[in-house]
């Protein structure tokens, strides 16, 4: 054996954080990624084949996690890449005093590496649920790493 012991720090599946697609084929409602964010396409015009060949597709789309609205210009025969978004449901357990939360997953373990959301409505939906006793689910939604809480809902009438 070599003395050189190779060492990986990666912790994740090495699965691509996204795919490929035709830009002809990507629709309103669907994924893309623009200058590297994941979107979420709200409009698509396609443009006719011109002198030069090529038709486009003009995608306009909003990202993800900070709500920022993006556009890029693609010929449709080329490809484009789309992002895996997954989106899980977790049950409140606690809100941390530093903003941090504390979520049940199915298994039954804990998730605490997320923070209250940006979007000061779905926070407060969360605290005045969780202060007053009720069951509060929440949505998290994941791409490239990221994750954001993008959705609350309270089941049950509390204790």
């Amino acid at each position: 054996m070599s003395d050189d012991e190779h060492h990986f720090e990666s912790s994740d599946s090495g699965a691509s954080k996204t795919f490929p697609q035709q830009a002809g084929n990507i629709r309103k409602g669907g994924f893309i990624v623009i200058k590297g964010r994941p979107c979420k396409v709200v409009e698509v015009s396609t443009s006719k084949t011109g002198k030069h060949g090529h038709a486009k597709c003009h995608f306009v789309a909003i990202d993800i996690f900070n709500g920022k609205k993006l556009e890029d210009i693609v010929p449709s025969s080329h490809n484009c890449d789309v992002p895996h978004v997954n989106r899980l449901d977790y049950q409140l357990i606690d809100i941390a005093e530093d903003g941090f939360v504390s979520l049940l997953t199915d298994s039954g373990g804990t998730k605490d590496d997320l923070k209250l959301p940006t979007d000061d409505a779905l926070a407060a939906q969360m605290k005045s649920g969780f202060e007053e006793g009720r069951d509060v689910v929440v949505s998290v939604m994941s791409s490239m790493g990221e994750e954001q809480i993008n959705a609350v809902k309270e089941v049950g009438a509390g204790k």
